[in-house]
């Protein structure tokens, strides 16, 4: 009908304008209902934290399968595996992830700590199972501040290590941790400094589970970006920011034209 008002989203497949869904528990009818009407426009659903290990066998394998069926990757949430690592598990949880059919595993330490070779050597295991491993720079808890140095050391570490892609920690919530404050409102100097020394931003997937945080990163960093943990429901509402069939986006199309005469 008419083009994009914002134009050059990437379509499938893709390396970059990605979308991670964080599926806090959704059965086999929405699910199918999700990929349905928005499997186009998601390239990742993270099952978060660790409810994978809450499903019923047979439903999770059977979800696995459609999910990837429709092009879309399924993951487990890192803090399954950090459960697994704080336990001295790794090997078997990788085997028993593989087994169940997901392809795709994040390494992270939100709420444990690793040393560089500890996380280096997760990721490496990871890979050489045949694992696209995405990792996760920054801590779950709110007063443990976002330190720019250390995460793009972590970054650059992770990347040479084999990590597909690294997410920055929004949580869920997206407030008061990370990138946030309280009122989950983006924290621009730290986002700049962060920004500053990343060597390729198309490698980062920044968790923005919240509208305002979409399109201030859509409007810092073009229609591309990687988003994560957006909710199921509002996918469809996300595309449409990305294409700027939403007012807030719409303006970023107008800003230097006028609409075309009918």
């Amino acid at each position: 009908m008419i083009r994009d008002p914002l134009p050059g989203r990437a379509r499938k497949p893709r390396s970059v304008g990605l979308t991670m869904v964080i599926d806090k528990g959704l059965g086999l009818g929405p699910t199918r209902a999700l990929l349905e009407l928005a499997g186009e426009y998601i390239d990742f659903i993270k099952l978060g934290f660790g409810t994978a290990a809450l499903y019923p066998e047979g439903i999770l394998r059977e979800k696995v399968a459609l999910i990837r069926g429709c092009g879309v990757e399924p993951y487990p949430g890192g803090t399954f595996l950090e459960a697994a690592l704080l336990q001295g598990r790794l090997e078997a949880f990788l085997a028993a992830t593989w087994d169940l059919g997901f392809r795709t595993v994040e390494v992270s330490e939100g709420t444990i700590d690793l040393d560089h070779r500890d996380r280096e050597r997760a990721i490496r295991a990871a890979r050489n199972m045949g694992f696209t491993v995405i990792t996760e720079v920054g801590k779950k808890d709110g007063s443990q501040e976002l330190d720019p140095a250390a995460a793009l050391s972590r970054i650059e570490a992770d990347l040479a290590a084999g990590a597909a892609k690294v997410i920055v920690e929004g949580r869920e919530s997206g407030k008061g941790v990370g990138l946030y404050d309280r009122e989950g409102r983006l924290k621009l100097g730290l986002l700049e400094r962060l920004v500053a020394g990343l060597p390729d931003p198309g490698a980062i997937i920044w968790e923005a589970p919240l509208k305002a945080q979409q399109e201030e990163l859509i409007a810092r960093f073009g229609v591309n970006v990687n988003l994560g943990n957006v909710p199921p429901e509002e996918v469809i509402a996300l595309e449409a920011l990305r294409c700027g069939l939403r007012g807030d986006t719409l303006r970023l199309a107008i800003e230097g034209a006028r609409p075309a005469a009918r």
